[in-house]
């Protein structure tokens, strides 16, 4: 946690984010990716097909936005 404060305080982060942003998020869309092909993930989505209701509920109308 220090060193996250740290790189806020001194910008780093701020440039850091910038330029993973212009060079097209190589590393943000490879942790993603990693991260969707973790076990967990793979069962959730499965354990969420099998319950209609949750899909049923949702707050976003995909036909309409």
């Amino acid at each position: 946690m220090k060193k996250v404060l740290a790189d806020i305080q001194s910008g780093k982060f701020v440039r850091d984010f910038m330029i993973e942003n212009a060079v097209g998020q190589t590393y943000f869309k490879g942790t993603r990716r990693l991260n969707d092909q973790h076990q967990i993930e793979q069962i959730g989505k499965t354990l969420r097909e099998m319950m209609p209701w949750i899909s049923a509920g949702k707050m976003v109308d995909k036909t309409k936005n």
